[in-house]
């Protein structure tokens, strides 16, 4: 079984998605689409920008999306037995199993990345990336640390991101270090995405997903808050609007997905992070991309 799965913001660079739209009349209508809706040409911005504009979240997250759709919906041989996606993405992989519409995924997109920046500019935050200590021992050093600081991605064994106040974070790093963790890097963000800061941004955000329109997908979409199956569409509304403020539970997804039956692991989309992370989790199944 074949599993297409989706990056999230960070897996961006310039002139990514160029030759599709060069090459693929379909994909050039969906791009053109896309710019109409977004208002602004973002295929200048994606195709010859600067790394700086491709930073910005209201560019980099529909960027990455479009990237990633266009190329699982003009793939002929596109058939998916299951889709997941990590962070944003699993918008992504929603839009790829039918559960969404290109234009609406869009949308909910443009309105989640703005939302976010909003939320961003409220309190000054961040994120850090732990290496080579358990999850637990993560979760537990977060305990003891005054102000909020929690557990964001859970990538893969031993790579654990951790989101929330800068002076919180900073503290964290510092003891996670002592702790025995290889490294304590702190990202190159702007905010603490899937973190209680997140929460003006979710609530925003739940105004417009529920005002759009969801369908059965024609596959298992599993996703981030508790890495399970779902077809229903509205408890698929429901995890996507609790993804903001919740945990991207990537290990446990792409286990599940394997315990499902899942032997290969297609990503779609800018970059080579995800396919990177499954090999981690698990290296005796196949991965492979697309870009």
């Amino acid at each position: 079984m074949k599993a297409y799965v989706f990056p999230g913001q960070g897996a961006q660079f310039v002139g990514m998605g160029k030759d599709l739209y060069e090459t693929n009349e379909r994909a050039r209508d969906l791009f053109e689409k896309a710019n109409d809706i977004l208002g602004v040409r973002i295929t200048d911005l994606m195709f010859n920008g600067t790394d700086e504009d491709l930073r910005r979240t209201d560019i980099t997250q529909p960027a990455v999306f479009l990237h990633s759709v266009i190329l699982a919906l003009t793939a002929d041989d596109f058939a998916p037995d299951m889709t997941a996606g990590h962070s944003l993405g699993e918008f992504s992989a929603l839009v790829a199993a039918g559960a969404l519409d290109f234009e609406d995924g869009l949308r909910l997109v443009s309105a989640r990345a703005h939302a976010m920046q909003k939320a961003c500019e409220l309190k000054p935050s961040t994120m850090a990336a732990i290496i080579a200590l358990p999850d637990e021992k993560v979760e537990e050093v977060l305990k003891g640390i005054d102000g909020v600081v929690v557990c964001a991605n859970y990538n893969c064994p031993g790579q654990i991101v951790i989101s929330g106040e800068i002076e919180a974070i900073d503290k964290a790093c510092e003891l996670l270090t002592a702790a025995g963790a290889r490294r304590a890097l702190k990202l190159k963000v702007g905010g603490a995405f899937h973190s209680p800061l997140m929460e003006p941004a979710r609530a925003e955000l739940a105004e417009a997903i529920e005002r759009t329109n969801f369908h059965t997908p024609k596959c298992p979409v599993y996703q981030n808050v508790d890495a399970k199956p779902h077809t229903n569409p509205e408890e698929i509304k429901a995890n996507l609007i609790a993804q903001l403020t919740a945990p991207v539970r990537w290990t446990a997804s792409v286990q599940q997905m394997i315990a499902d039956g899942a032997t290969t692991f297609c990503e779609l989309g800018p970059g080579k992070v995800l396919q990177g992370l499954v090999s981690k989790i698990d290296r005796n199944v196949a991965v492979e991309g697309r870009q």
